[in-house]
């Protein structure tokens, strides 16, 4: 255990309080720990490479925190209303599909190694985007019904193109059929 992951440990402890805060419509103070979890994402990965402290933990702790920071605050601005229920359902849904995805591999005794698409990168960035934006507009009143709006669909068609992407590599993965480098191999 060292510094980055008990930044990352603290960033999954933030998790229930956030969700708590925000079905208690404390969403100010959600909007708050939603920024701290942000920089000290910075702050973990920055010390990680900085100094060596990168780990296996590490490397499962923190985008764990991230997923499940992302995922619990779109639930409950679903319950909440603040978001569609069908975007709350796409995004859960895309993350149980992969997490089910890599433990069956995992079970089947194909271990599946999943490095994020730049697709998946632009979908992570959208959901930020979108998490921050409802908090930062229902806790200040900001007007960003517009921007809302647009991220909310945004965020919706990136993570069926995310998902799409996933399955496509997963049943590629799966059927034995990979890409070395560009081109096509059959194992």
């Amino acid at each position: 255990m060292n510094i980055p992951n008990l930044i990352s440990l603290g960033r999954v402890i933030l998790v229930p309080i956030v969700f708590w805060l925000l079905l208690q419509d404390q969403t100010q103070m959600a909007f708050v720990l939603f920024v701290v979890a942000g920089i000290s994402d910075g702050v973990d990965g920055f010390l990680a490479k900085r100094y060596g402290w990168t780990t296996e933990l590490g490397a499962y702790l923190d985008p764990l925190a991230d997923k499940l920071l992302i995922v619990s605050i779109f639930v409950a601005l679903g319950v909440k209303a603040a978001l569609p229920s069908w975007l709350v359902i796409a995004v859960v849904s895309r993350d149980i599909l992969i997490v089910t995805g890599v433990v069956l591999a995992w079970v089947l005794d194909r271990p599946l190694r999943i490095k994020p698409a730049a697709v998946s990168k632009v979908n992570t960035l959208s959901q930020i985007l979108l998490a921050g934006t409802v908090l930062a507009d229902d806790g200040f009143g900001l007007g960003l019904e517009a921007a809302r709006v647009a991220l909310v669909w945004i965020t919706g068609m990136l993570t069926i193109a995310s998902l799409v992407t996933y399955l496509r590599t997963w049943f590629r993965h799966m059927s034995g059929y990979e890409l070395n480098d560009g081109a096509p191999d059959a194992k």
